[in-house]
């Protein structure tokens, strides 16, 4: 994928998109710096947003989810995880099947973000959100129970790799 130039964000539009992402995951402490730098990448499906250089948010369909590169945020969700299976499917975008989760850590309501990790490794895979609260995912035999939206190899990681 050819990558579009970083783009500076004027500090009023920085602003904002930083007040909203941390009222979103109700941050008490401070997670960015007092005076960031941020920048944005264009995606064919999103934006891309940095703090001061790291990949931080990515802004799809006029949400705001964490980067899976940004830690800070991402241990903070609850997890969901699937046997090696259903890795693959997964990284190639495709929805958390219940048949497919081995385990749910957390508690979380349908429509929170959650961490999708592997059951070998534990490695992140894909932010997604819920479609049934922890309390039915973890009943559900059969079905949808995450939607991905945002995935090891999307658009949004390819661009962070190069980044480093």
């Amino acid at each position: 994928m050819s990558v579009s130039a970083r783009k500076n964000l004027r500090e009023k539009d920085a602003r904002v998109i930083l007040t909203d992402f941390k009222s979103r995951f109700k941050f008490d402490e401070e997670i960015f710096d007092p005076k960031p730098k941020v920048e944005s990448i264009q995606l064919r499906d999103g934006e891309l947003i940095l703090v001061d250089g790291k990949s931080a948010i990515l802004k799809k369909n006029g949400h705001l989810l964490p980067a899976l590169k940004f830690d800070t945020v991402i241990r903070k969700l609850s997890r969901v995880v699937v046997d090696m299976g259903a890795v693959s499917h997964i990284c190639n975008g495709a929805d958390v099947m219940a048949k497919g989760i081995t385990r749910v850590d957390g508690e979380f309501k349908k429509g929170d973000l959650v961490v999708v990790v592997d059951e070998k490794y534990g490695k992140d895979l894909a932010i997604g959100e819920a479609l049934e609260p922890s309390v039915s995912i973890r009943e559900m035999g059969k079905g949808k129970a995450i939607s991905n939206l945002h995935y090891v190899g999307d658009d949004a990681w390819s661009v962070m790799k190069t980044l480093g």
